[in-house]
């Protein structure tokens, strides 16, 4: 039986009255974002931020479908799911709002990233110290979001405890930006688009296969 906050969730799963104009800016600030960044890769051929930020949005994507599916064979609660007021909730835990969110994070990221891959961030390689300051700062905003009930938690294992912060961490964030780093330090194009292929073929073809064909999300 789904838990309280389930059923709030699934109350207003793609549900297009409650459309709010905000989001139309939101995405056209999405689109410019993307926009600066594709001129600049189209005039130096460095691909490397969009890339990055495409890779991240995928992984979140997958994140999402995988948290959606614990719902769906829990028949109670997703470890994280999004009940309260939202534009347009794609998934259980995941809405538009956190969609665009994720959209450009990746970007941010990337353009945090040293051209020194060598370089050392408080005795740590750049990519790996950056990978988990944003992993603790994603969960700190997680934690702020619960707080208020926007991003809500069912299980006693997935909380803001010492142990289930650590689980949000690991699950929840940090292999987004290890995927953003690894994909924006490929030397070649191709295998970048290689790597994106991967992560958008899993969560393409899970989108067709779980929310499309069985309906499970």
């Amino acid at each position: 039986m789904p838990s309280d906050y389930a059923q709030l969730a699934l109350d207003s799963l793609r549900d297009n009255s409650n459309f709010q104009w905000y989001i139309i800016p939101i995405m056209v600030v999405v689109i410019y974002i993307y926009s600066i960044e594709i001129k600049k890769a189209l005039k130096t051929g460095n691909w490397s931020v969009v890339t990055a930020g495409l890779a991240l949005f995928g992984m979140d994507l997958i994140n999402e479908i995988w948290n959606s599916l614990v719902f769906h064979f829990t028949d109670h609660a997703a470890f994280w799911m999004t009940p309260g007021d939202s534009v347009y909730i794609i998934m259980i835990g995941w809405n538009l709002e956190i969609a665009l969110m994720f959209s450009i994070a990746g970007l941010a990221f990337a353009n945090m990233l040293p051209e020194d891959k060598k370089l050392k961030i408080l005795g740590l390689p750049n990519r790996w110290a950056l990978a988990i300051g944003f992993g603790i700062f994603s969960v700190f905003v997680e934690v702020l979001l619960n707080a208020a009930d926007a991003l809500v938690w069912e299980y006693s294992f997935w909380n803001a405890s010492f142990g289930g912060i650590w689980l949000i961490f690991f699950f929840g964030y940090f292999h987004f930006f290890i995927a953003a780093f690894v994909v924006h330090d490929m030397e070649q194009l191709k295998n970048k688009l290689k790597a994106l292929g991967i992560i958008y073929g899993i969560g393409i073809s899970a989108l067709i296969l779980f929310m499309g064909i069985l309906k499970w999300i």
